[in-house]
């Protein structure tokens, strides 16, 4: 209404947008169907931009066989207009962007049962190889959950891979995150031997340099985990003969000046934990960390929990905790300070891996592509068989709260007096059949992605999980085409 009214003096309003790319409709308010009710309106004329120079013609026809399965043969009606038409279409002959030379080998379907972590460290060796072998090109590893690709991540620093990262969040965040969770986690708990030989672990991470020691730092975790009076470390000075009456196994000088001070922090930590929970932040901050990222990250972390005790001013240490881990395990969002939040060059991936989800590759393209956990939970199809991430197993029928929470307050607002009668009305199923169709729109994004090659790899999860359906019928179309056979 507001760019009629702006376009109501005789000039035009231009909208641009590709159905076949919506894939932020079951989280956001974004849907196709508001561009689709515009091209049918009076005086509109719809003008098709088919061609696309970014890809190979092998991964184009890859793209436009999962449109027109989708849109014939899908086995669940209501899903077949999940994928339209135009197909895409190579440029023409002398276009300025010329489609990359075909070469029918760069496509990999890895039809082969994969468990999560065996599809993790496969992908990660593979791309190891190829960044050797291609310096100057571009690859990316495109995941559909943040969690996996924090596992990716994890993997290829393993392997000494450099990598660039978009997900949630990054890297460093999320490592800063942890360390100061697990002091948290301690603070809630002080008398937990547990939590504190795994706050010792990693504050001694962080100091020791002497990589000699090792075994002995080993043992020394151990003697704090297996020691069942964790009282007896606030006492109010620490000494060495303090440190020796607590742990007479510890010999080395050394080791009794690493516990002295450990205990002596401890103590401080406890003094700070009366601190308001940002400033508490911001002590543990200069106690652990030494690199400029780190400490901008924490300061960040402290404003954010600042914020989060304002909305819950009943929260406590355990909550806290809870909300660090879910910005270590990216399962919230929090932009740091790392150069991967910062920028984005495309031209520093030459040489480098990057590690995004499906959602965030939208609109970017790589010379190689992989494309991990294609499977019937990432992806499903809506049948009998298929799990959903919205759904809980111990919820009655498995019902999608959150989606039939939205159908009874849109019963409420259509009307305010229906408190009474408010009834169930499917939403789980119809919010299935969306969440299906989405995931076949981002299954065709990240196809798209690829110029010249594209790897397809699934899991099995937990044990469960199969190829998704659109992928079954990739692997068909695929090895039938390109059966050499006969």
């Amino acid at each position: 209404k507001i760019l009629r009214l702006l376009a109501d003096n005789g000039s035009h309003w231009i909208r641009v947008g590709d159905p076949n790319q919506a894939i932020y409709e079951t989280f956001t308010t974004a849907n196709p169907k508001y561009l689709r009710q515009f091209l049918l309106e009076r005086g509109v004329k719809a003008c098709t931009l088919p061609h696309s120079g970014r890809s190979s013609a092998s991964i184009i026809n890859l793209a436009n066989h999962l449109i027109k399965w989708t849109q014939d043969d899908h086995p669940v009606a209501e899903i077949r207009g999940a994928l339209t038409e135009p197909f895409i279409e190579p440029t023409p002959y002398e276009d300025p962007q010329p489609n990359p030379v075909d070469d029918p080998k760069g496509i990999t379907l890895f039809q082969e049962k994969l468990e999560a972590n065996d599809e993790i460290e496969m992908v990660a060796k593979s791309v190891k190889r190829w960044v050797k072998e291609h310096p100057e090109q571009t690859v990316a590893i495109l995941v559909p959950r943040n969690d996996r690709g924090a596992q990716m991540v994890n993997t290829l620093q393993n392997l000494n891979v450099d990598y660039f990262e978009l997900l949630h969040t990054s890297n460093s965040t999320r490592n800063t995150a942890k360390i100061l969770a697990q002091v948290i986690k301690f603070l809630a708990e002080p008398t937990s031997p547990a939590h504190l030989a795994n706050l010792f672990k990693i504050w001694i991470d962080k100091r020791n340099k002497n990589k000699e020691v090792d075994a002995e730092i080993k043992n020394l975790t151990g003697l704090i985990k297996s020691y069942d009076k964790t009282e007896d470390f606030l006492s109010p000075k620490v000494s060495r003969t303090m440190v020796r009456e607590l742990f007479p196994q510890i010999t080395m000088d050394y080791l009794i000046e690493i516990m002295e001070d450990f205990l002596t922090f401890i103590q401080r930590w406890q003094t700070a934990s009366l601190l308001p929970i940002d400033q508490l932040i911001l002590t543990l901050a200069n106690d652990f960390f030494d690199q400029p990222v780190e400490l901008a990250t924490a300061f960040r972390l402290a404003g954010v929990l600042a914020r989060v005790k304002d909305l819950h001013p009943d929260w406590s240490f355990p909550d806290f905790y809870n909300e660090l881990t879910g910005i270590a395990t990216n399962r919230i969002k929090i932009l740091g300070l790392s150069e991967e939040d910062t920028g984005f060059d495309p031209d520093k991936y030459k040489g480098k891996v990057l590690v995004s989800t499906m959602h965030k590759a939208k609109g970017m393209e790589w010379d190689r592509v992989y494309l991990l956990s294609v499977n019937n939970y990432d992806f499903p199809s809506g049948q009998e068989f298929d799990q959903y991430i919205g759904e809980k197993w111990f919820v009655r029928d498995e019902m999608n709260l959150s989606a039939e929470l939205l159908s009874l307050l849109e019963q409420l607002v259509e009307n305010p007096e229906a408190n009474k009668t408010l009834i169930r009305k499917n939403a789980t199923f119809q919010s299935r059949l969306a969440y299906c169709a989405e995931r076949l729109r981002l299954l065709y994004v990240g196809i798209t992605r690829a110029r010249k090659e594209l790897i397809i790899t699934w899991n099995t999860g937990r044990g469960q999980s199969l190829p998704a359906l659109p992928l079954q019928e990739l692997f068909k179309y695929w090895n039938n085409k390109h059966d050499t056979s006969s």
